[in-house]
């Protein structure tokens, strides 16, 4: 059956969308000794799907390191709480490999924020976006992406929660692991779509200017009068997914 596939996907269709979720197993690797072997079994493995997360800043002049680097297969994913770990020899060993093909999305703006906790060359990574790009999409949040190809939504909710709590949350493990899982789902997406060009992409409505400028301030009004005062993000190191 062809799959259609929007250029530009609406954002507001998201909402009506079923959630998905990554639903394996998920390892939280908070001690140094414990590093080493996650390591080990994840470059065993044949593709893995990264993200990471930074704590944060609502105050000027504050902002934090990335405190955590999610690694996943298709059925567990490892957290690594870099804020208690470091950035370990095993860590380093990881993102430096080059045999293991690892999956992200917006992972330049990862690799910049992990450079700033130690130096490295970068092993073998794939871009999401680069994927998207090559088959026409305007689209580039995971969000967005991963709606156009699955029809499912992947909730930000805990997006700018504290990463850097004593210990997380079930819901931002959750949050954490099925970023970096569905990072694979859509890579062997995209390589099927490649190979059996079994898709049709449609191209965005055309709005007229004036059309789209009254249903903007539309929007803006609902949006201002539903919603709830919100405390002012000064700084978040990550570009939003």
């Amino acid at each position: 059956m062809m799959k259609t596939i929007f250029k530009k996907y609406d954002k507001h269709a998201i909402t009506a969308l079923p959630r998905v979720i990554f639903e394996g197993e998920i390892k939280v690797i908070d001690h140094p000794e414990d590093v080493e072997t996650a390591v080990d079994f994840l470059l065993a493995q044949d593709i893995l799907g990264v993200d990471t997360e930074t704590r944060p800043s609502f105050k000027r002049g504050v902002s934090y390191e990335v405190c955590l680097l999610q690694v996943s297969t298709e059925d567990v994913c490892f957290l690594f709480r870099l804020n208690c770990v470091g950035m370990h020899p095993a860590i380093i060993r990881f993102l430096t490999d080059k045999k293991v093909p690892k999956v992200g999305l917006s992972w330049h703006d990862d690799l910049n924020q992990l450079h700033k906790r130690a130096e490295f060359e970068p092993g073998n990574f794939i871009e999401i976006q680069d994927m998207a790009k090559d088959l026409g999409l305007i689209d580039m949040s995971l969000q967005k992406i991963y709606a156009n190809l699955f029809h499912q939504k992947i909730s930000k909710s805990q997006r700018l929660s504290n990463w850097e709590v004593s210990e997380l949350k079930d819901s931002q493990k959750i949050y954490a692991a099925t970023d970096a899982w569905a990072c694979i789902q859509l890579y062997k997406e995209f390589n099927k779509l490649n190979e059996t060009h079994d898709y049709v992409l449609i191209e965005p409505k055309i709005v007229e200017p004036q059309a789209e400028s009254q249903a903007e301030s539309h929007a803006e009004f609902q949006v201002e009068s539903q919603a709830e005062p919100q405390v002012e993000l000064i700084s978040q190191s990550k570009a939003s997914s």
